[in-house]
């Protein structure tokens, strides 16, 4: 499958001169179900956030900025955050009673729709059961041989909770198996927000304008090193001044914590060769591309088999879980197999592999990837040709069921071109979507999703909505 970067092929940055590059197929491919949703009404006359208001007032007294995750706190959009209170497919409805076409789909997990009836009944059979046993259980084979047949780079695997800790667990384990301490990673690359990794992370570091951390001590980053993404150059230096001494690379295959970037051509080929000519590892933080840009993730879209790779999210089917895996040498080093410690509590609990069976299940149907493609494709030059008919600089892109967009002329290539992105003018942006009924990630720096439960309906609604607030900002 040919990638899409709004008029050009995948790797040449966000552009917007030119159309779609290829012919999207029709939205009911073979044996493929597609759930219709109910159509958002126009309710931009009756849109009130009051209720929002107060439980946010109420939260700010309990919870550090009222929220559990700093971007829900609407910092760089302005504006009231919406409280939300219920979602079904593609839609959310707020404590207010607003009704949103949802295009942040809890983060990526929602790729099938939310609160599918299949996946939530398969749950209320397995909570039947007890919903942790603290030992193990047979789903956690069934959720591992469907990951392994899937991945190419995994051999094995270990479930966890959260992409950090698989971000933090995978981190251990390549410098125990390599005996080297030094990472590099990539400029605006978020993996999570253990200490090693906050450095020039991107996503919400970025969106509120903090510096990395305090907090985070110098010896926890002293040995991670930085590149911009998408410059080869600037990887091998890195490679030459620290010979013999580098563990790994980790990198997000597709970025979508600077918003969405995909790599250039030959950029991760040539990752992959520096890695191995020097000994590293290859990994790729898959949290958000894993399932989500085929079948196989990334590495299976692009050809690039790394070494190790992270995953959450979509594997999980909307329950907390992580995992990371790899080539069985690299994974066998992980206790009790071997030395490396790593452990936790409720990692392989039953709903979570419940959750992520199903939706894998589901995803494996014929025709998922091609509508997923379909329909963000019409999405996103929908939104960049309605920024261009009413005179904004903008540029977009995606692949199959993720995508994003600047207001900037683009390319974009790296974080500091997603920097150059109009912010001012994105947050007004966002707040007139919000009245309109569509619902974006609430920040320039975060990728947005599409699922399979998103209608033609949706997108043209989205399209028409774009339209209208741009022609007046």
């Amino acid at each position: 499958m040919a990638a899409s970067i709004s008029g050009v092929g995948v790797g040449l940055g966000l552009s917007c001169s030119t159309k779609l590059s290829k012919t999207l197929p029709s939205s009911r491919s073979s044996g493929f179900r597609v759930k219709m949703t109910v159509s958002v009404e126009d309710k931009k006359k009756n849109y009130t956030l009051q209720k929002s208001e107060e439980a946010f007032d109420a939260a700010k007294n309990l919870m550090p900025g009222g929220v559990n995750s700093p971007v829900r706190a609407f910092k760089s959009v302005g504006g009231q955050p919406i409280v939300m209170d219920s979602v079904k497919g593609s839609h959310m409805w707020d404590i207010d009673g607003n009704e949103y076409i949802d295009y942040v789909g809890s983060w990526g997990p929602a790729i099938i729709g939310h609160a599918d009836d299949e996946v939530l009944a398969a749950l209320a059979e397995t909570m039947k059961k007890g919903t942790s046993f603290g030992a193990p259980c047979l789903l956690e084979n069934v959720l591992a041989e469907m990951v392994i047949s899937a991945v190419p780079s995994i051999e094995m695997v270990r479930f966890v909770n959260s992409g950090t800790e698989a971000c933090m667990g995978v981190l251990r384990l390549a410098r125990a198996f390599t005996g080297r301490e030094k990472l590099i990673k990539f400029e605006g690359c978020y993996h999570g927000h253990a200490d090693p990794f906050l450095v020039k992370a991107g996503s919400g570091v970025a969106t509120l304008g903090l510096p990395d951390s305090p907090g985070v001590p110098r010896a926890a980053t002293f040995e991670t090193l930085t590149a911009p993404f998408n410059d080869i150059s600037a990887v091998e230096n890195l490679f030459n001044s620290n010979k013999g001494e580098l563990a790994a690379i980790i990198l997000e295959p597709v970025v979508g914590n600077s918003g969405f970037i995909p790599p250039k051509p030959d950029f991760l080929e040539a990752i992959h060769r520096l890695t191995k000519e020097n000994g590293a590892l290859l990994i790729f933080d898959e949290v958000m591309t894993g399932f989500r840009l085929s079948y196989g993730g990334a590495q299976e879209y692009f050809g690039i088999t790394p070494d190790l790779t992270t995953l959450g999210k979509i594997i999980g089917g909307g329950l907390p879980v992580g995992a990371y895996g790899g080539r069985k040498e690299i994974m066998e080093m992980v206790a009790p197999a071997g030395p490396m410690y790593q452990a936790g509590t409720l990692s392989g609990n039953p709903l979570a592999m419940t959750a992520g069976i199903q939706t894998l299940k589901r995803l494996k149907e014929p025709g998922t990837y091609e509508y997923l493609d379909k329909i963000t494709g019409e999405l996103v030059q929908g939104i960049i040709d309605a920024g261009k008919k009413t005179g904004h600089a903008i540029c977009g892109g995606y692949i199959s069921g993720m995508f994003g967009f600047f207001f900037t002329e683009g390319p974009v290539y790296n974080f500091d071109d997603a920097k150059k992105s109009d912010t001012a003018k994105f947050a007004r942006f966002y707040r007139g979507m919000l009245e309109e009924g569509v619902y974006f990630a609430p920040s320039q720096f975060e990728a947005g999703f599409t699922s399979l439960a998103h209608s033609s309906e949706d997108i043209q609604k989205t399209i028409a909505a774009a339209e209208k607030v741009l022609s007046m900002i």
